[in-house]
């Protein structure tokens, strides 16, 4: 879902409000040491939802919003990703995340005058995708079921599911076939 966000509205005000204080629940998460499930209490309080106990998430772990980000069941986020969120980004069940995993909702606008202002495009990752280490999404991407990212693709575009994509940028390389979904 595309729409706008402008630098010193009201909208604007209140999304900075929010960042500071997740951003202070971040850094907790980062510099203490914590069991799995106080990681995922505190993640919950970023989200402001519930994560569920079958989730597992490494840290280091970084938000720049936290509110609309939504996170399936037993989801895998490994150390070192980054959730650019304020668009909205949404993790189906049984995803693979792996590390330093850029997933990003939001955009600049390319005229100079406008530029702090921001375009929010969602990003939606289907349930069994697994994307590979240092995979950077871009806004406005949806990544279909059984899909995987290879390591370091820039994916810019839809993923259609049970594709394989890599590149810069992502492109089919392989379709996985006999999927268990396909013997039913």
């Amino acid at each position: 879902m595309q729409s706008k966000m402008d630098l010193g509205t009201a909208a604007y005000d209140g999304v900075e409000e929010i960042v500071a204080k997740n951003q202070r629940l971040v850094q907790q998460l980062n510099t203490g040491i914590h069991s799995a499930n106080e990681v995922l209490s505190i993640v919950s309080q970023i989200t402001n939802e519930r994560i569920d106990g079958s989730t597992e998430i490494r840290l280091p772990f970084q938000t720049d919003f936290g509110r609309n980000l939504h996170i399936g069941k037993k989801v895998f986020i490994n150390s070192g990703s980054m959730f650019v969120d304020l668009g909205g980004i949404y993790i189906g069940d049984h995803v693979l995340i792996g590390p330093n995993v850029t997933i990003a909702s939001v955009n600049h606008r390319l005229e100079p005058s406008e530029r702090r202002n921001l375009d929010l495009d969602s990003v939606c990752i289907h349930n069994n995708a697994w994307l590979g280490a240092n995979v950077m999404v871009t806004p406005g991407v949806i990544i279909g079921e059984n899909a995987v990212v290879a390591a370091g693709a820039v994916v810019t575009r839809d993923v259609p599911p049970n594709a394989v994509v890599a590149g810069i940028p992502a492109r089919v390389i392989k379709v996985i076939k006999n999927t268990k979904e396909d013997q039913k």
